[in-house]
């Protein structure tokens, strides 16, 4: 079983128009409702590729109950949130038909108290003993304390699950001083942790912060990764245009569903930019396209080695 935290869930509502102008009113041409947040997105991803999947982090109110019950049918994915007063927030994506470009509001999250935290770690640290690997995904939600990522990186090193890291500010710092295997940032996060702009000098210095291996993501062109066992750059074939929403998600679940199935840093990079690039091509946001997914697969994803040490 594949383990994905994601402690502020959503309900994610996306949004079609003709097109989007500032100041004026519009007509939905098509909507849609599931459950999100990154885990959950990851989850769903994992699932079609075959895994079985367990989802925990929190849900609450009318929204929580929404997410729970759109998880019941998402064969392969097993829900283990854990419960809070507050309610679950909502996430609403804005499709410009006429661009495909995406407008993103996305809520806070609802506020979690010490004794709801510290019910979530005790769970937590339970679903660990089943766990074959762990992605920790996402923004945190008001009350958790800054340093969350960090216990649980430390937790799941201790006993012995692989973690992937996927946040971004402190809590990807703080999280990254606790070792996990993997960390994922893109391009904007890479530079605010590291200082650097340059995406193969802030990838490297993410490195030596502590990650075992970094993935930078750096959108249309693709991966760079970091590992002690080489460098590499992966591309898609071409330049694809569509929603972008959830495709980081999908790169991930890539990630994690190659180092549980001990697949070689080349293919692991190559399935994670075909999905996320099947991911922007997807109608639905957070869904990726199969075929083209193994179309993208077919054709060749570009894997490079980068010149010198690791």
């Amino acid at each position: 079983m594949i383990l994905t935290v994601t402690l502020n869930t959503a309900l994610d509502i996306t949004y079609r128009v003709a097109g989007l102008r500032p100041h004026a009113s519009h007509r939905v041409t098509g909507v849609t409702e599931r459950p999100g947040g990154k885990g959950l997105n990851v989850a769903r991803v994992l699932a079609a590729l075959g895994h079985e999947v367990t989802v925990t982090g929190f849900t609450g109110g009318t929204t929580g109950r929404l997410v729970s019950e759109g998880l019941t049918g998402v064969h392969g994915v097993s829900d283990a949130l854990v419960p809070v007063a507050g309610p679950t927030r909502r996430t609403i994506a804005v499709v410009d038909e006429r661009t495909g470009d995406t407008t993103q509001l996305n809520e806070p999250g609802p506020t979690v108290t010490p004794a709801e935290w510290n019910a979530f770690q005790e769970a937590y640290e339970d679903l660990l003993a089943g766990a074959a690997a762990v992605a920790l995904c996402g923004s945190l939600p008001p009350g958790v304390p800054v340093g969350a990522y960090a216990g649980l990186v430390r937790a799941a090193r201790t006993a012995g699950v692989p973690v992937l890291l996927d946040t971004s500010g402190e809590p990807l710092r703080r999280g990254l001083a606790a070792r996990p295997d993997l960390i994922k940032p893109n391009a904007d996060e890479l530079a605010e942790l590291t200082g650097s702009h340059e995406p193969l000098r802030a990838t490297q210095a993410a490195r030596r912060r502590g990650a075992r291996s970094v993935v930078a993501s750096l959108g249309a062109e693709g991966l760079l990764a970091v590992t002690p066992e080489g460098r590499w750059r992966a591309a898609p074939p071409a330049h694809v245009r569509g929603n972008p929403t959830g495709a980081g998600d999908s790169a991930v679940a890539g990630l994690l569903s190659g180092l549980v199935e001990q697949l070689p840093w080349p293919d692991r990079l190559a399935r994670a930019v075909a999905l996320s690039a099947a991911t922007v091509l997807a109608p639905v946001a957070g869904e990726f396209d199969r075929a083209a997914y193994e179309e993208l697969l077919g054709r060749g994803v570009a894997v490079t080695a980068e010149a010198g040490a690791a």
